[in-house]
């Protein structure tokens, strides 16, 4: 295989991989396994170590912002911390739960369920008023919402960084 059809292969990886982050789908670990792989293959005018450690911190951060901002959003919006971690193991539980509905299952699963666990976890908190449980709720939505569109943001910078290494490297 030639270096220019791997570098296409590489960009159809890391575009197709780009559209399943925001489907909820581990796409930003895929391209950070296809950029390895091309690395280990093609070690003449590979990637690089440094872009790619660079590029797995940030696909970590993403996991993690994905991960927080929902609770930080159900605190925002006047959830108590026991509905911050309930959004946050809704929307695992709810993603794992929409798995097997393809394509958008995981990605409605994580929602309904960060929507879910915040309510839950709202409600068991024990107060004489509750304020406006669906508030609450809705702000872990959010958060998520706000999640999802970090992190294929952050899937685009590791496509661009990924791409523009490839290409640095064989001029």
């Amino acid at each position: 295989m030639s270096i220019v059809a791997a570098i296409v292969l590489l960009g159809v990886v890391l575009f197709a991989s780009l559209l399943m982050v925001p489907l909820g789908l581990p796409g930003l670990w895929v391209m950070l396994g296809a950029a390895l792989l091309y690395n280990v293959l093609l070690p003449a005018g590979g990637i690089g170590w440094v872009t790619l450690i660079g590029c797995a911190v940030l696909v970590v951060i993403a996991e993690v912002l994905e991960f927080t901002l929902g609770a930080r959003y159900t605190k925002k919006y006047g959830g108590s911390r026991r509905a911050g971690w309930g959004s946050i193991i809704g929307g695992i539980a709810g993603a794992i739960v929409g798995v097997p509905v393809p394509v958008i299952g995981s990605v409605i699963g994580a929602f309904v369920g960060a929507f879910a666990g915040a309510l839950v976890g709202e409600f068991t908190v024990p107060r004489e008023s509750r304020g406006d449980l669906t508030r609450v709720a809705t702000g872990a939505v959010v958060g998520r919402a706000v999640a999802a569109a970090l992190k294929t943001g952050i899937g685009v910078v590791v496509v661009v960084w990924i791409l523009a290494v490839t290409m640095f490297n064989r001029a």
